[in-house]
Parts: C-alpha cells; sequence; structure tokens
C-alpha cells in the first residue's frame, strides 16, 4: 500500500504540471460538449479528434482522450434532462425521470444530483482502479503467449456475447476487423500482405483512419439531423441545489450505481451503457414506491448517472492491467498509446510509470474540473443545443478530413477514412455494429504474434494450449460462452417454429 500512496504521488507531480492540466481541462469540455450534442457520442468525439493529438507525448494524449471519455458521461445527462433526448447511449434511462423532473420545475436538481452523483461514482472508480491494477498487472506477466492468446480469445467472444447484435455478427465483425490488421509487412518474415502494391499500406491500416470514419463519418451519416432537434427546457441557476429530501433519496442509489458500475466495467462489452440500464432495473425493485418511477423518481437519475461513471473508469482496469480493450473506446485508447509508442498492458505500469501513474491521478482531478464545470456551465451548453446541424456537421466533416491527413500527409490515409465511412453507414443499415471491427484491428498485432510465438514454442503443436492451466481455463469459459449462445439461439428458434405453427393451425382452421 505504501508503494502505492508512492506511486500515487509521483502521479500527482505528473498531472499537476501546467500542461498536463491543460489538456485534461480541454479534455473534460470537449468530453462535455460531445455528451450534450445529441448524436455525437464518446467514440466519435475521440476518434474524430485522436489525430490531434499526435503533437503530443503519450501522457498528455491519454490525458486528453481520457478526459473525453468520462467527460461525454456528464454531459449527456444535461440533454437528456433537458431535451429528452440521450446525448450519449447510455443517457437513455436519465431520460425518463431526469426530462420529468425538469418539467415540473426541477431542472437544476437533477442536473446537480447527475453531476455529484457522476463525481462520487467517479471518484470511488479511480480508488479502486489505484489499489486493483498493479496487482493484476502483476499476475499478468506470468503470462506467456499461449496465456495471452487465450486471453484475447476469450476478449473477443466476451464481447460478442455481451454485444446487442448477434454473436454470429458481432463474430464476423471481428474477424474483419483482425483481417484488416494482418495486412501490411508481416513481422517475423518481413513479405507484404495483402497492400496492392501500395507503400503506405506497409505499416499496415491505421487505427486513426479507420476509427474517424467508422465512428465519426460513419455515427454523422447515419444521424438524420430532424431527429435530434427539440425543444430545451432552461433551468435557473438559483434552482441547482436540490432539497435535503432529494439529497437523501439519491445517497443511496449513487452508493449502489457506484459498485455495480464500477464492477460491470471490468466486464468486455458495452458497459456503461449496460450499467445504467441494470441500474435503473435495481433502482426499480429495491423502491417502496416503484410508482413514481417514470414521473420524475430521484433514483432514477442518480442510479443510473452514477453506474455509468464508475463504469467507464471500471473499463480501464482490464485495459491498464491486461492491455485488453472490453469496448472499442479502450481500443482506440489503446491504439493512441500504440501510436506513442507505448503499449498497455502488464509492461506499462514498470516501463512507463509517468504515463500510467500520470494518467491515474489525472482522473482524479479531471472529475474535480467536470464538477466545476457541468453545473455553473449549463447556460453555455444549452446555447450550443441551439446550434443548427446543418452548420455543425460539415465542419465536423471537415476536421475529420484533415485530422487524418495532418497524421502521415497521406491521401491513401484520407481515402481509407472516406471508405470507412461509408462502410459504417452501410453496416448500421444492416443492423451490423461495428465496434468489433476496431477491436479485432487493434488487437490483431498482438493475437497474431502470441498464436505464432505458441506454435513456436510447441513446434506447430496446437496442444500447447492444453498443456498450460490458465490457457486451458480461460479457453474453457470461452467454449462454455459459445455453447450458451448456441442453446438461447436453439431455444429461440423452437419457440418461433411454435408460434408459426399455431399461425399455420390458425389459418387452417378458419
Amino acid at each position: 500500500m505504501e508503494d502505492t500512496l508512492h506511486s500515487l504521488m509521483l502521479g500527482f507531480s505528473v498531472a499537476l504540471q501546467p500542461s498536463n492540466l491543460w489538456y485534461a481541462f480541454l479534455g473534460c469540455l470537449v468530453g462535455t460538449l460531445v455528451g450534450v450534442l445529441p448524436g455525437i457520442g464518446p467514440l466519435s468525439g475521440i476518434s474524430i479528434l485522436l489525430p490531434i493529438t499526435f503533437g503530443l507525448n503519450a501522457t498528455q494524449a491519454v490525458i486528453m482522450l481520457a478526459g473525453i471519455y468520462y467527460g461525454s458521461q456528464y454531459g449527456g445527462s444535461t440533454t437528456s434532462i433537458l431535451m429528452r433526448i440521450p446525448g450519449e447511449a447510455s443517457s437513455v434511462m436519465t431520460c425518463i425521470d431526469g426530462n420529468a423532473m425538469a418539467k415540473k420545475g426541477r431542472a437544476g436538481a437533477a442536473l446537480c444530483i447527475a453531476a455529484v452523483g457522476s463525481w462520487i461514482a467517479g471518484t470511488f472508480g479511480i480508488i479502486v482502479l489505484t489499489i486493483v491494477a498493479p496487482p493484476l498487472a502483476t499476475l499478468a506477466l506470468r503470462f506467456g503467449p499461449p496465456e495471452y492468446t487465450a486471453l484475447l480469445v476469450l476478449g473477443l467472444i466476451f464481447l460478442a456475447y455481451m454485444s446487442s447484435t448477434s454473436l454470429v455478427r458481432t463474430l464476423l465483425m471481428a474477424c474483419l476487423g483482425l483481417f484488416f490488421g494482418m495486412i501490411g509487412i508481416d513481422n517475423m518474415t518481413g513479405h507484404f500482405r495483402y497492400s496492392f502494391d501500395l507503400p503506405e499500406l506497409g505499416d499496415g491500416i491505421g487505427i486513426v483512419p479507420v476509427a474517424v470514419g467508422l465512428f465519426g463519418l460513419g455515427e454523422i451519416l447515419a444521424t438524420p439531423s430532424k431527429n435530434v432537434i427539440g425543444e430545451v427546457i432552461r433551468p435557473k441557476l438559483r434552482e441547482l441545489l436540490p432539497s435535503r429530501e432529494e439529497w437523501r433519496q439519491s445517497a443511496w442509489p449513487i452508493a449502489r450505481g457506484s459498485v455495480l458500475g464500477f464492477l460491470i466495467g471490468i466486464i468486455p462489452g458495452s458497459a456503461h451503457i449496460i450499467s445504467s440500464f441494470l441500474s435503473y432495473a435495481l433502482e426499480k425493485k429495491v423502491s417502496k414506491h416503484p410508482e413514481e418511477f417514470g414521473k420524475g423518481a430521484v433514483a432514477g437519475v442518480a442510479g443510473p448517472e452514477s453506474a455509468n461513471n464508475a463504469a467507464s473508469t471500471g473499463a480501464f482496469v482490464p485495459m491498464l492491467a491486461l492491455g485488453l480493450p472490453t469496448g472499442p473506446i479502450t481500443a482506440v485508447l489503446i491504439g493512441a498509446l500504440m501510436v506513442h509508442g507505448v503499449n498497455a498492458g502488464p509492461q506499462l505500469i514498470t516501463e512507463h510509470p509517468d504515463v500510467f501513474w500520470g494518467f491515474v491521478a489525472s482522473m482524479y482531478v479531471g472529475n474535480l474540473m467536470l464538477l466545476a464545470l457541468n453545473l455553473p456551465l449549463v447556460g453555455i451548453f444549452v446555447t450550443v443545443l441551439r446550434i443548427p446541424y446543418a452548420y455543425l456537421y460539415p465542419l465536423i466533416i471537415m476536421f475529420c478530413v484533415i485530422g487524418v491527413y495532418e497524421v502521415s500527409h497521406s491521401i491513401v490515409d484520407v481515402w481509407i477514412m472516406l471508405i470507412m465511412g461509408m462502410l459504417g453507414y452501410a453496416l448500421r443499415k444492416f443492423g451490423f455494429d461495428p465496434a468489433p471491427l476496431v477491436l479485432g484491428l487493434v488487437i490483431a498485432p498482438v493475437f497474431e504474434q502470441s498464436l505464432r510465438q505458441s506454435l513456436i514454442m510447441s513446434n506447430g503443436n496446437y496442444m500447447i494450449f492444453t498443456q498450460r492451466p490458465i490457457a486451458v481455463m480461460l479457453l474453457i469459459v470461452s467454449a462454455g460462452l459459445l455453447l450458451m449462445s448456441a442453446i438461447s439461439f436453439a431455444l429461440k428458434r423452437k419457440d418461433w417454429r411454435a408460434k408459426l405453427a399455431e399461425v399455420e393451425a390458425g389459418e387452417g382452421s378458419s
């Protein structure tokens, strides 16, 4: 524990440097705006602004991008409460009771409870992250190539299992991402692979044009502007403080949401979204007055908002300690670190302690900044909501093109971004989730290298994965998830056939 405190002091000495404070503030401000604006989620915001970080060092880059991530969780509540439109996917549940409170004249109280709950949950998550991540990374240092291969397989299958779309569709997208990750020079043989004689593809397809295209451009193309304009309830500054009764009603939901959100955040998948739904269901279940939910229940705002912020912090545990992305946002953050020559994973704490502990300390500072930003500046954010999307979207597209080109001054990267933008639009239209594609692209180099190293160790014998206890355990869990998914699919198919037979029998009798 003493070593952790000493390391945390090192982190604060890094995080409190004026330049790092500025980038933390910038990330929090941009993240809040990204959360406030409907249709632009944290993934789009991080992807669009990723090229800007290339002139920064690794610490400044990850501080700024992480600020955008957890800042968007704060900002999403503003639009949900004032307009009944989720500014971010994890704020869907906040719309229900948050907007109902606003219509009762308690918009300020709802915003304050959401901000304070988010701050408490975020701080709780960071404290647990500080305690848990170092020993987890030490344990992960014992992992060899077979264990890492099995861990990455489990991560992909778990993500597919938790996905909102079907398991097959999610794994198909992940495999497409793995294929894209194989483009370029083979690290072991030096041969060009799938590069179509383009020298620019020698280093492979970059994470930046893919992420900006799929989640920046693709999101804009898929979001109709007429669906994101509505009436804004403008709260008065003097009405921001909740009553004593409202504070009392929010205390336990904030506590439960913080713990639940952090635990779910560690699990691969859209944790910040899942946690807000589960928290809302839990609060309704334990409430003495469940009939108040949907009509302005304080717990319906405090619980989900705390849960999604704790989950966004929990997602950093496997990312930093194991190098395992739990979702597309952490995958992009890992990609940002890799561009700066820093590999997320067990070696991060020992090889780059300034990056790891500076990042952790900056999250303590960033949460305080967000609390200070979200309450006094709510009037400015309401004004931003009035910007017509006919002006806003062309500007975002322009920044996407310029940002991607500036990374390596390559027109090929711009073409990749445009192609990925059209692909992202098409995938959404056909019901595919593009997020696993980015996950596959990010983990492809590590996955391929650990798999090939495992086979070199065993002279090409795949049985090496059955001879390592940890690898066997991870692969058994993966097989179990696939089996559970297959059983679920078979039961649904059986129900569907039974219903079809009933319909046909009804038509025959008539």
